[in-house]
């Protein structure tokens, strides 16, 4: 987990079995799958061709889409980590992204304070990545 909250853990041996005898589980699971490296692709061509700025932006909003409150816990360092940046970066980007009042920053806790106006900030990247994730796991 790269944000505190809950999950659950299975012994790798013990969810092979389920993939095995679940089809449906397994089933999900690739399609999550796929979904993932179409991400990871996405976020290599974005690291590329996007500013710093709207990249966070993208990186808070699938954040915000995964822990599903508008409070969590992210250090900037971690999330230069994420970005491939340099931690005074994500603090330039940061900066700016709260002096737009998209989100506050306090002591590694993030709130998310406008979410359409980050989601404006961000590269086309998320809606990208998103719809993905949407049309891997429909139903």
């Amino acid at each position: 987990m790269q944000i505190p909250g809950e999950g659950w853990r299975l012994k790798a041996r013990v969810f092979s079995d389920l993939l095995n005898r679940v089809p449906s589980l397994r089933t999900i699971a690739m399609r999550y799958t796929l979904a993932l490296m179409n991400q990871m692709a996405q976020n290599a061509a974005c690291n590329r061709m996007h500013d710093v700025d709207a990249r966070c932006a993208r990186w808070l909003l699938m954040t915000h889409d995964r822990v599903r409150q508008d409070s969590f816990l992210l250090t900037q360092e971690f999330l230069a980590q994420i970005l491939g940046v340099h931690r005074p970066t994500v603090s330039l980007a940061a900066q700016m992204l709260q002096r737009a009042g998209l989100f506050q920053y306090a002591r590694g806790l993030i709130t998310i304070t406008n979410r359409e106006g980050l989601e404006t900030a961000s590269c086309g990247c998320y809606e990208v990545i998103r719809g993905e994730y949407e049309k891997m796991l429909a139903p």
